[in-house]
């Protein structure tokens, strides 16, 4: 019984630990300025993921946005055996950025961020930003074109040249979806990008007061 005892414990305490780890959702998700201020290490990761693969930092979040709305352990819904019994889910899509098992892999080889995790949201904003980068190689997509970047996204390179989201009205809703937010987050971020560069001492730039 005791063993019993110290393994419930050791299990509750694990439990514990994770839940404490656990980073909160934004509270305002609709304002960039809002998520940035909860969350100011967001911000630097974006911009170093903008710096690293070109995707701009309003884009990258909107991404964000439409795949977990910024819940760190997002993962789908399972499917539902006669409506009632828990099945299996729909596809291995897991984290901020909603990678598949099967593109994170490619993403950490490929990068040699053998460690990166998709909780993670320095490692996720990484991710999108090399998966853009790609989109822009393999597919000449502009890397500030946000609803071109998201059908591929969604679709792979593959799937996006074969055109498989032109039969999917829902998912060019979507997409246009991503590409308005980017555009709301690029204009909310153009009136606190200058105190969020300032308010570190080791980001000190020429307009910073």
């Amino acid at each position: 019984m005791s063993r019993q005892l110290s393994i419930l414990f050791v299990a509750i305490i694990a439990v514990l630990l994770i839940a404490g780890c656990a980073t909160p959702q934004p509270r305002q998700t609709d304002s960039l300025c809002r998520i940035f201020e909860q969350h100011p290490r967001w911000y630097d990761h974006a911009l170093a993921s903008e710096r690293r693969w070109g995707t701009p930092i309003a884009v990258q979040m909107a991404f964000v946005h439409q795949e977990s709305a910024f819940q760190q352990r997002a993962r789908p819904e399972r499917q539902r055996i006669l409506g009632i019994i828990p099945g299996r889910r729909p596809s291995s899509a897991y984290g901020y950025a909603q990678a598949l098992d099967p593109t994170w892999d490619e993403y950490t080889k490929a990068t040699g961020r053998r460690m990166a995790r998709r909780t993670n949201m320095a490692d996720a904003l990484d991710f999108i930003g090399w998966y853009n980068d790609l989109s822009h190689q393999r597919l000449g997509l502009a890397k500030n074109d946000a609803r071109s970047l998201y059908l591929a996204y969604h679709e792979g390179h593959g799937g996006y040249r074969r055109g498989t989201w032109k039969n999917k009205a829902w998912l060019q809703q979507v997409a246009s979806r991503v590409d308005t937010r980017a555009n709301t987050y690029q204009a909310q971020l153009q009136s606190c990008e200058s105190q969020l560069r300032c308010r570190r001492w080791y980001q000190v730039r020429p307009f910073c007061r």
